[in-house]
């Protein structure tokens, strides 16, 4: 089921039980943080919460409704997320890659295998009101989240941008602080695609920007994928919800906006001056300092006639963005795979903040497989990020957290079995000594062979006679037990 915007899927959540109406009045200042931040980190993760009297805004706000698995794959139609990986295995059964030429050569093969590029309407129910002459964003219920937090923050906005020399579309999710009502600070890290395309832009220059608020989830999630600059993020988005994405011109952008957001910001990004952006509350659990970052300014709002205001909030895990992350990880694992073949599943915990650590298992069969596997982690896209890889052996559970823990306790002679290197880092990562440069650690926790030094022999893993366990499971009524 593909849901055709943000409110069909409200409504859904809401028949389904998984969504709570707040008609209480309530502030956007820290208030709606602490009552979200209880819900998502409670035993069941919370419901989606729709509050309908948000202080100093006539719009209604909607967060957490992405805040457990389930409803992660409603947002994305399937009834299981492990259905999107067989869908992509099923597209990329095609001989493995033997160099590195035939590896990047996939990139754009993934481009044609998609069968729902988006389609250009002439008129969006995101432009039901258009405001041109002084648009403002105070109207919208903008959270300040944390107490150190430099302002307000738009925190689930789809950054909307073009290439100037490709033309190629980039939609990234990327934070912006208001500085006051038509002045937002552009939080688009050095690594990141947005980045790149201001870079294009000679000094002086105006680029156009569009920030969408809603539209279909799967759009949504589209815009936190890690895809590479080759692939359409709502080409992606039409691959996964199996219908093309609809797309309306801005009325102030040479850009494509979803047709069926609930708020689209427009706007340009001036090449040259930056502002100290920060600090904010950022989703590594500490506040991220403030940096100079570009200016967007705002040139119009567009929205429907009765709007939904979607946000989220970041902190100390677990949070909202775990579900994302966690789509992230089933989705991408097949063409993870594809680049590096031995790889049996992969993990990025949510303790890990998805750029500080990944657990995988490999199908083990040669001396040194297991920093080979790093190293290739460390070559594929924002994986470039992780601090701490943790290999280990193809029959081990990598979603089992008290395995792993074991296996990587035992299994490791920490001067042999670590390993270093130095690269780029998050911008984000407060630990290297320098900005958006560090180290990163590889735990090599599978079994030794003799060629890796390891010549007193591996010893036999515990395991119970297979015809006793048969047999004590026959009788286990017998015992009472």
């Amino acid at each position: 089921m593909a849901f055709r915007n943000l409110q069909e899927f409200i409504a859904e959540l809401e028949r389904r039980g998984e969504l709570k109406r707040v008609r209480a009045p309530v502030d956007p200042t820290l208030e709606i943080t602490e009552i979200a931040d209880r819900l998502v980190k409670s035993e069941s993760g919370g419901p989606g919460l729709l509050f309908e009297q948000v202080k100093g805004s006539p719009i209604p706000l909607a967060i957490n409704l992405f805040a457990t698995k389930r409803r992660m794959e409603l947002a994305l139609g399937v009834a299981d997320l492990e259905e999107i990986p067989r869908r992509i295995e099923e597209l990329l059964k095609i001989p493995n890659p033997t160099g590195l030429l035939e590896k990047l050569s996939l990139l754009p093969k993934l481009a044609e295998l998609a069968q729902f590029p988006p389609k250009k309407v002439s008129r969006g129910a995101c432009q039901e009101v258009v405001i041109r002459d002084n648009p403002s964003l105070n109207l919208l219920p903008i959270l300040q989240c944390w107490p150190k937090d430099a302002g307000r923050y738009i925190t689930l906005g789809s950054v909307i941008t073009r290439h100037k020399q490709t033309g190629r579309r980039n939609v990234g999710l990327y934070r912006l602080q208001v500085f006051d009502d038509k002045t937002l600070g552009m939080h688009w890290q050095l690594h990141k695609d947005g980045a790149e395309h201001w870079k294009g832009y000679a000094p002086g220059e105006k680029m156009p920007v569009a920030v969408a608020l809603g539209g279909d989830p799967a759009s949504m999630y589209a815009a936190s994928a890690p895809l590479p600059p080759e692939i359409d993020e709502y080409l992606f988005a039409g691959f996964l919800r199996k219908e093309p994405v609809e797309l309306v011109k801005g009325v102030t952008v040479d850009l494509e906006v979803p047709a069926e957001a609930e708020i689209v910001i427009e706007g340009y990004v001036e090449v040259g001056p930056r502002r100290e952006e920060g600090p904010f509350g950022d989703h590594t659990g500490y506040y991220s300092l403030a940096e100079p970052y570009p200016v967007m300014k705002v040139t119009a709002i567009t929205h429907r006639k009765n709007p939904v205001y979607p946000t989220t909030i970041v902190g100390i895990p677990p949070m909202e963005d775990l579900w994302l992350g966690k789509a992230t990880e089933r989705i991408f694992l097949p063409l993870v795979r594809k680049m590096v073949p031995e790889i049996i599943d992969m993990n990025f915990p949510a303790e890990g903040i998805f750029n500080n650590g990944v657990i995988v298992s490999i199908k083990k069969s040669y001396p040194g497989q297991a920093r080979k596997v790093a190293h290739a982690l460390w070559g594929l896209g924002q994986l470039m990020f992780t601090k701490v890889i943790i290999v280990v052996d193809e029959w081990v559970d990598v979603q089992n957290a008290s395995q792993v823990a074991w296996l990587a306790f035992m299994n490791i002679d920490p001067k042999r079995d670590c390993f270093f290197v130095e690269g780029p880092v998050d911008t984000l990562n407060h630990a290297s000594p320098e900005w958006n440069f560090g180290s990163k650690m590889g735990v090599d926790a599978t079994a030794k062979l003799p060629e890796e030094g390891h010549s007193r022999g591996w010893p036999d893993l515990i395991e119970m006679d297979p015809k006793v366990r048969e047999q004590v499971s026959r009788r286990w009524a017998e015992y009472g037990l």
